[in-house]
């Protein structure tokens, strides 16, 4: 079989692709945690499409079901009219996930991607409240559309809008100072006090762990702050859960051990099984009061998703499948805090929760290096941060305890290989 050209994404492709920069090889085939490209050359992904493929590659309960559906001409496009598989989702994401964990949710379907639902949930809020101002957080990461943009805290990805972001306060996010600074005392001094400038918002949102702002992990008590200011204040609470939910940060939504209920709840990503475009809308029942196509989406009736959705939710039916992510997420932290023991020249700290980890290096462009060191050994892994300084650990919740170990050694090899370089250079 012949390979294909890599100057063909340079010729034609537009120079805002970035991904096919850090792994620079074309991929044919993948299975779970592996993936192959066109010389035969396996990788351990350690990435999970950015969050978007939680269940791994090629889940084949969820490819069977898909197939299955395709071949019976079953419905693949059809706006927001009733099918049988929208119906079937529904029903099931009641049952499985909803009602066992006490949660009363309309679900709304808004286009299809992450930046799609925040901007429904931002669209509500503003509705239901009257108010146009929203408080965000420091490094939180929301989307690339206006909306979305522009409770993103990213400067980079900010000043790419190329007109104002507005109706928008940023707030200091948990110990984004430092530990000892009450940023929630910070934010509800401007609440209370009439000479802040600050006005009454309709809403709070943010992510309960930042993936792309550094893997910052909100702890739980100042979750509950959160949500304790907003029902004092009547701010509606929104929790982006696109990249930190199914199942990333260890339970199916991120707030859980929090013990908090958000009013509107954003997801996409993993919502969908197998990568299939998905997104849904998490609203409190009384706030579901967008008119009949007030909000809609061309591609908001994505039925092949949906189909692979119902099929991802049997996973959470079998409580050993939880168990084995808690499990699984304490040996892969204490991998990274060994890693900062081992290493004290990566100058680093474990950080995030679950399955959404890493290590933040504080030597400038030490973390891009390992990571595409890594690449080259046969790991796919990425950067995040607003100076890449963090190398992030996204595996499938699906890989076996053999794909955690290889994976692990590559990192550590990587390390090795690329501090050592580093030693040569400066000997």
């Amino acid at each position: 079989m012949s390979q294909t050209d890599m100057s063909i994404f340079e010729k034609l492709e537009s120079e805002v692709r970035s991904y096919v920069r850090s792994f620079p090889t074309v991929f044919t085939k993948a299975k779970n945690y592996k993936m192959w490209d066109e010389q035969g050359k396996e990788y351990i992904d350690f990435f999970s499409g950015a969050g978007a493929l939680n269940y791994g590659h090629n889940d084949p309960h969820m490819k069977s079901k898909l197939v299955d559906y395709i071949l019976s001409d079953g419905i693949t496009h059809s706006l927001d009219m009733a099918t049988t598989a929208k119906a079937e989702f529904l029903t099931t994401f009641n049952d499985v996930i909803l009602k066992p964990r006490n949660l009363d949710y309309k679900v709304m379907f808004p286009g299809p991607t992450g930046t799609n639902t925040v901007e429904s949930a931002l669209k509500l809020a503003r509705k239901v409240t009257g108010r146009t101002e929203v408080i965000s957080f420091t490094n939180g990461f929301h989307g690339m559309t206006i909306g979305a943009l522009s409770v993103t805290g990213n400067a980079f990805k900010r000043k790419g809008a190329g007109v104002p972001l507005q109706n928008v306060i940023t707030m200091p996010y948990d110990s984004f100072v430092n530990d000892n600074l009450d940023t929630l005392e910070y934010l509800e001094r401007f609440l209370t006090d009439g000479g802040s400038g600050v006005e009454i918002p309709a809403a709070m949102i943010l992510e309960t762990v930042q993936g792309e702002g550094g893997i910052n992990a909100a702890r739980f008590e100042w979750l509950q702050r959160v949500e304790d200011i907003c029902k004092r204040w009547g701010i509606l609470l929104i929790i982006d859960d696109v990249q930190a939910g199914v199942g990333r940060t260890g339970t199916f939504f991120s707030f859980e051990k929090a013990g908090i209920k958000p009013d509107i709840v954003c997801m996409s990503k993993s919502i969908g099984g197998m990568g299939l475009p998905l997104a849904i809308t998490l609203i409190r029942p009384d706030l579901d009061i967008f008119a009949p196509g007030e909000h809609n989406g061309t591609f908001r009736g994505n039925n092949h998703a949906f189909v692979t959705a119902t099929a991802a939710l049997s996973y959470w039916e079998d409580p050993n499948f939880e168990k084995g992510i808690e499990t699984r997420s304490k040996r892969m932290f204490a991998f990274l805090e060994r890693l900062v023991a081992d290493y004290p020249e990566l100058k680093g700290e474990a950080k995030g929760r679950g399955y959404m980890v890493g290590i933040s290096s504080e030597v400038d462009g030490l973390s891009p290096k390992i990571a595409a060191e890594a690449f080259k050994r046969g790991l796919i892994m990425e950067t995040s941060g607003p100076k890449d300084e963090v190398f992030k650990l996204f595996p499938p919740l699906t890989i076996d305890d053999e794909g955690l170990e290889k994976g692990f050694a590559i990192i550590e090899d990587s390390i090795k290989a690329v501090l050592g370089a580093k030693e040569l250079v400066t000997s």
